[in-house]
């Protein structure tokens, strides 16, 4: 059991490094850089600060990484209590992790497209910028397909939370509405898109809150044991 504890705040620091490179890379970064709107200036602001662009490649590569730790310290947390779900939320998680991992070459790809290789020079410097820019939106497209996976692990979780006594009752219900977040926030964004904006940031508040609320327990409590109730 002191084992499952060690682990458990183990995932909890990786937790919030997830929390702190995301952050960096999608707040920090790509909305500190990009104009949405505007391929010239966004072109103008990832080279004037084409090491801090490169930065928020990086952290996301640095928060995958520690994705993977958590997502293996969580089934072997409940495996032994729920295998079969376990390992459910754990192949979503790690769905999620991969189509992340992939989407993460269109942030790079940008910069290819601003670099000035000789071989692009068949396009115009106005065409680069939009397939600069172009990039940089599918991103934000891959990004919502893998938190559709992402939040089908976070209902999976919440509901094995809830069914043992590892975690408070609470957690559960945080990362239940959390998931749900998650699937209402993709499907709007593919299906209606129109809306995003209607619905955007806020309905990620409660995704935050819930894993916010986790990583933090995870850290300072850990696992409980398996005999205690709420």
């Amino acid at each position: 059991m002191k084992t499952n504890v060690k682990l458990s705040r183990i995932a909890g620091f990786l937790y919030l490094l997830i929390v702190v490179f995301g952050l960096i890379a999608q707040v920090f970064v790509r909305d500190g850089l990009v104009d949405y709107a505007n391929a010239t200036t966004t072109a103008k602001n990832i080279l004037s600060s084409e090491s801090w662009y490169r930065f928020g490649f990086v952290s996301e590569l640095l928060m995958l990484v520690c994705d993977i730790g958590v997502t293996t310290i969580l089934y072997i947390l409940f495996r032994e209590y729920a295998r079969n779900l376990s390992l459910l939320s754990t192949l979503f998680r790690f769905a999620s992790i991969i189509i992340l991992a992939i989407t993460a070459l269109s942030h790079y790809a940008a910069l290819s497209f601003l670099g000035g290789a000789t071989y692009l020079t068949v396009f115009t410097p106005e065409q680069l910028d939009a397939l600069a820019l172009l990039s940089i939106k599918l991103h934000g497209s891959g990004y919502n397909i893998s938190l559709l996976f992402f939040g089908i692990h976070l209902i999976i979780l919440g509901v094995l939370m809830y069914k043992t006594a590892l975690f408070p009752k609470v957690l559960a219900v945080l990362l239940l509405i959390g998931g749900l977040c998650y699937e209402v926030n993709s499907f709007t964004w593919f299906q209606f898109p129109a809306f995003v904006n209607t619905i955007y940031p806020a309905i990620l508040l409660p995704c935050s809150l819930g894993e916010l609320a986790f990583a933090l327990w995870l850290l300072i409590k850990g696992v409980r044991t398996p005999d205690l109730h709420d």
